[in-house]
């Protein structure tokens, strides 16, 4: 079994071929091509590890579709300081389908 160990967005996730993952949003139109960074790269017996990046390793994907993710409350507040705030978040993802892994 091979797979991967990508970098994007600042965080790492493992892929595979034929996976799909969601990833923090990237500037890319639905339907087009990303060569995603390489860290780590496994084919079952043999591992290489990047410094940062692998040599020679691609991983590339096609972006599948944009979304946003449910909200999530943020609240503060003070004990007797008559002090609160209330703020919601979206994070917003690209959905990504491996393509290959070489």
């Amino acid at each position: 079994m091979s797979f991967a160990i990508i970098r994007a967005g600042g965080k790492q996730f493992r892929a595979e071929k034929g996976a799909t993952l969601r990833v923090p949003s990237l500037k890319q139109d639905v339907g087009a091509s990303v060569e995603l960074e390489v860290l780590s790269t496994t084919d079952g017996n043999e591992t290489r590890l990047g410094t940062p990046l692998v040599d020679g390793a691609r991983v590339t994907a096609t972006v599948v579709d944009h979304g946003r993710a449910p909200k999530i409350i943020v609240f503060k507040k003070k004990r007797r300081k008559h002090y609160k705030r209330t703020k919601g978040h979206r994070q917003g993802y690209t959905t990504l389908k491996i393509d290959a892994i070489g």
